[in-house]
């Protein structure tokens, strides 16, 4: 039944939101030429896909997880972007394709060895990764490996189609701080 949602709602989010993703885009070319950041991440039975979204930082900017990266790497547009969350706006193509759901554990990259282990260890893996989740609206980030895994667990053992629909509606309407960068 999720993936029902998930098909739907995203495929209506492009839809809908393609106007403001036509506006995002023409905005990160003024910016910087380059609006579209794709990146491997492990998904579902830790299998790698591209996750893509709006560029936020600088060309320059190493390929770490958030939380390691100064806040000078992010662009004056990354900021608002962030800010508003819109900057995930493109992974609805994700979910429409299968690699992520709107409701999940945020995927992390393969170099984070003890984000993995300690997410395989909580059965974390068995599911999609989504765009928002339990651990995002209360601003638990990559940083704290086994507690993101085990917010992740719980959310996912208590996860029903009402709660999906209300973690949505939470996020759409601001809750969650967004991932924490350094300095």
């Amino acid at each position: 039944m999720i993936r029902f949602f998930d098909v739907v709602l995203s495929a209506v989010g492009l839809v809908l939101g393609s106007p403001l993703l036509a506006l995002l885009w023409v905005l990160g070319w003024l910016e910087n030429r380059s609006p579209i950041f794709r990146q491997v991440r492990l998904g579902r039975h830790r299998q790698p896909f591209i996750l893509v979204k709006f560029r936020t930082m600088r060309l320059d900017t190493d390929n770490v997880p958030t939380h390691m990266v100064s806040a000078s790497s992010v662009t004056p547009l990354g900021r608002f972007l962030r800010r508003t969350k819109l900057d995930e706006l493109p992974q609805l193509w994700n979910v429409l394709l299968g690699d992520m759901s709107l409701v999940g554990p945020r995927p992390g990259l393969p170099s984070q060895t003890a984000l993995t282990e300690a997410r395989a260890r909580a059965g974390v893996f068995e599911v999609r990764p989504g765009i928002t989740g339990v651990a995002q609206l209360r601003g638990i980030d990559m940083s704290t490996p086994e507690v993101l895994a085990e917010v992740d667990a719980r959310m996912l053992n208590e996860l029903t189609v009402a709660r999906y629909l209300k973690l949505i509606l939470a996020t759409v309407l601001g809750g969650g701080g967004g991932d924490r960068i350094r300095g």
